[in-house]
């Protein structure tokens, strides 16, 4: 039998293995994070079926420069060491591997559960042992821990880990003419690479013998990478292994960590006991705020919240960022404002929104906030037209929820105002208003909106022009700022509800197609109009001011419920366009020109509901309405993809396979505001 079990919310799956195929438990994945960028991953069955899983992924320039440093380790019980005749010895491995048509070995089949706290746990059951195998991620530091504790012991035994190493770039894969080298380090080993990345992987296991038996051992097969159309196979090196001797019951630990280079290496034994207690108090911490009185799957979202939460290292110190996902998103300015509201305002975590808010304020350049910084370095990309709209309304939202008007005026008012100047006059791509008081950008070459892949030169949705979700950030934020003047300075309260009046009636004008009654999806600067069926209109709906009259606002709903309303989210094109792709699947060009052609998104579940609601008044019909909605993504954080969270996209099509991150923070964020705007 199979579980996962948070120690918070004592949520419980239960998964019996001999009715489930290999195959289906591949696909179940878990996810532990340090806070910086780093990671553990793999799938419960301990086989990596991803490049990006790993023991330890850790971020050499917190949350970024990230580096596959520990694979996976080979553990290997074998009684009757002793015997001459090696047939006379009785091995059991705990590990999987896959490898071209086959799983060698195959440790899996000991396995009865799985469970996830603060850190995750694999039960063996064998014929002369029992065992669990637990694994940590230290808080704030790239340090993994991996516990073996032997429940039972029929035989003695000598009990061998082998790790196999990485020691590359995250999105990398490593071949056998890479040059490692393994020396002494304290009283453990040290690993480096020499292909020009920083950084040493020190290992130790305090009551192990480490024996020196360098191998690369080859083609490693990784599934997922091979159904998206890229390299899967990879080589491992693995410097030797730690031995040591069982006689009874009892627990060996292991330790890897990932140093910037230069560290002295690891010694002295290790207080389990006390890091594992540690870990509780802390994640016990962070959801206080998910009381008794919730639910279940509430609480594994608060839990999940905290994952995308992570520091970012700047010149003299370091604020706090919000990864847009795992494993291999970094920062990204659209997604962190999206997200701020669900993963900290509605949990009263407002210095970490602060931090956030001011750490993207300060890299503002040309009017501009980021739209994400280099996953290699510091540098920030300004990409896209509405991240620094969605700055403002985060903005505006953290005033609002926690009244602290000090950092308001003197470390985003400014910002803020910038934006709007920049906006009105132009700054990047051709971002300018029109005559009309709309917000137009970008040309054919460009995707400046959320709706963003482009593949070998070619944008799929390129939206250039007046985008409607664009207009009702912009118009949302003039209304905003004319409400924050009105009592302070009258000159701006009227220049800014001018302004904000003017876009209002542009907006009806150009954007509600009689016709069709819902809203053109984008207004080229030609004039030419795009009225696809797409879910960006929604924010025109949800957010707190709304150009369109009551019947409109509706109207806009009902459609958007009839054509992209799934279980797990909202399509991105409705299934009647002949554009419409509905999987996710194929080759990077195939997946790209899908990605916002009828994938659904999860995240945008959270706008739906608020627009479904306030269009029905927050009865309690459209409440109970809204909880269905919602119902089969609370149901999807114990089932496939990352167990406790919410995946990046859904295939368009039924049954809506989980597709991209297998840990996104909006989907994560707008879930846990939906929640909340439900049972508020």
């Amino acid at each position: 039998m199979l579980t996962l079990q948070n120690d918070r919310s004592q949520t419980t799956i239960s998964l019996p293995t001999t009715e489930i195929p290999l195959e289906g438990l591949l696909a179940k994945e878990w996810l532990l994070t340090n806070g910086r960028g780093g990671y553990a991953s793999s799938t419960v069955t301990g086989c990596n079926t991803s490049s990006y899983h790993g023991l330890l992924v850790g971020a050499l320039n917190p949350p970024v420069n990230r580096m596959m440093a520990l694979s996976n380790c080979l553990e290997m019980l074998i009684f009757d060491a002793s015997a001459r005749n090696i047939h006379d010895r009785e091995a059991v491995d705990l590990a999987t591997f896959e490898f071209n048509g086959k799983f060698a070995p195959c440790g899996f089949g000991g396995i009865t559960g799985f469970r996830r706290d603060s850190g995750v746990h694999f039960d063996y059951e064998f014929d002369k042992c029992r065992l669990t195998k637990s694994i940590y991620l230290l808080d704030r530091t790239d340090t993994v821990l991996i516990e073996y504790d032997f429940k039972s012991l029929s035989a003695p035994a000598e009990f061998t880990i082998r790790p196999f190493v990485g020691m590359r770039n995250f999105h990398a894969l490593q071949k056998s003419c890479s040059s490692l080298t393994c020396m002494a380090k304290g009283e453990g080993i040290g690993v480096r690479t020499h292909a020009g990345l920083a950084g040493d992987l020190l290992m130790d296991c305090p009551c192990a013998a480490f024996e020196a038996d360098e191998q690369w051992w080859f083609d490693f097969v990784y599934r997922v990478n091979k159904e998206r159309g890229q390299g899967f196979e990879e080589d491992l090196w693995t410097p030797g292994f730690f031995r040591t001797r069982l006689t009874c019951p009892g627990s060996v630990v292991f330790r890897a960590t990932l140093t910037s280079g230069g560290d002295e290496g690891p010694s002295g034994e290790i207080d389990i006991d006390s890091i594992r207690e540690s870990l509780v108090r802390g994640r016990n911490k962070t959801a206080e705020h998910a009381r008794k009185g919730t639910s279940r799957e509430y609480r594994i979202l608060c839990d999940a919240a905290e994952q995308f939460v992570t520091i970012r290292s700047r010149q003299n110190d370091s604020g706090v960022t919000i990864l847009a996902g795992y494993p291999w998103f970094a920062d990204w300015g659209r997604d962190a404002f999206i997200a701020l509201p669900g993963l900290l305002l509605s949990r009263k975590r407002f210095d970490e929104a602060k931090s956030v808010l001011t750490t993207f304020s300060a890299a503002a350049d040309e009017g501009m906030i980021p739209n994400r910084f280099d996953d290699e370095s510091s540098d920030a990309h300004f990409n896209s037209v509405d991240a620094s709209l969605w700055f403002v309304g985060a903005c505006f939202e953290y005033l609002e929820s926690c009244g602290d008007s000090e950092t308001f005026t003197q470390q985003l008012l400014a910002t803020i105002r910038w934006i709007v100047d920049r906006y009105e006059n132009g700054t990047r791509f051709n971002i300018h208003a029109d005559s009309d008081g709309l917000v137009s950008a970008g040309d054919r070459n460009t995707q400046l909106t959320w709706m963003d892949a482009k593949y070998d030169g070619v944008a799929f949705t390129p939206r250039f022009g007046k985008a409607v979700e664009v207009n009702s950030l912009w118009h949302s934020a003039l209304c905003r700022l004319a409400r924050f003047y009105s009592n302070r300075n009258d000159e701006a309260a009227r220049r800014y509800k001018d302004m904000a009046d003017k876009a209002g009636e542009g907006f009806r004008r150009l954007f509600w197609n009689e016709d069709k009654q819902y809203l053109n999806d984008c207004i080229g600067p030609d004039g030419s109009v795009d009225s696809s069926l797409r879910p960006n209109q929604i924010f025109s709906v949800s957010l707190p001011w709304c150009p369109l009259t009551g019947e409109q606002q509706k109207a806009v709903v009902e459609a958007v419920r009839r054509e992209l309303l799934t279980p797990y989210g909202l399509r991105t094109l409705s299934p009647a366009d002949k554009r419409y792709k509905g999987s996710y699947t194929g080759s990077p060009q195939q997946r790209d020109a899908a990605y916002h052609q009828g994938t659904v998104w999860p995240y945008l579940m959270g706008a739906f509901v608020e627009a479904y609601l306030k269009v029905h008044d927050f009865s309690k019909k459209s409440k109970k309405d809204a909880a269905n909605f919602i119902a089969p993504l609370l149901g999807h954080l114990t089932g496939d993809g990352c167990l406790g969270s919410v995946s990046e996209i859904f295939d368009g099509d039924a049954p809506h396979r989980p597709r991209g991150c297998v840990a996104q923070a909006w989907s994560v964020a707008e879930l846990i505001r939906a929640w909340h705007l439900i049972h508020r």
